[in-house]
């Protein structure tokens, strides 16, 4: 294998153009990841925060993003060039509000197949994210979408526990 090719598994190491992954030869494998979005909305926003939820015109906050979020976990490979469709057999978008008031998302995906669903759960929390700020910039502009990263991946090659 190439350096390229370890680099780079997206590239086909024989035309160096972009390329799917090929996984025919993968074994199939029960796979999992969870991803994680922070959103920091601020005190002016968090100050409509009732039960666990914030409702606005629009609708329920948390409810209508954790919609957004499996919706968008679901359709990741028409978003993300390259990525493989896949049928996901769990999908779970949970939000919390942490000690710093933060909102804390986190999605987790679940799949038996020969590639993961890293993609498709760090695209479940940015879009939960997006649907919170969009749903809430009616109250300010000042919204933080802190982070999203990969928490956990189970399954194939490697496990991986940020």
């Amino acid at each position: 294998m190439s350096a390229i090719e370890k680099t780079f598994s997206h590239i086909d190491s024989q035309t160096n153009y972009p390329t799917m992954v090929d996984v025919s030869d993968k074994a199939v494998s029960k796979r999992t990841a969870r991803a994680q979005s922070i959103v920091v909305l601020g005190a002016e926003i968090m100050q409509y925060l009732q039960g666990n939820d914030i409702q606005t015109k629009k609708g329920p906050v948390f409810q209508t993003a954790i919609i957004a979020g499996t919706m968008a976990a679901k359709r990741t490979s028409e978003l993300i060039p390259l990525c493989h469709p896949l049928a996901l057999e769990n999908c779970k978008v949970e939000i919390n509000v942490n000690g710093l008031q933060e909102v804390v998302i986190e999605c987790l995906a679940t799949i038996t197949s020969k590639t993961g669903v890293e993609m498709e759960a760090l695209t479940g929390a940015s879009v939960a994210a997006l649907t919170i700020y969009d749903m809430c910039k009616a109250f300010s502009h000042s919204i933080v979408i802190k982070e999203t990263k990969l928490l956990e991946k189970t399954g194939g090659k490697s496990d991986y526990n940020g």
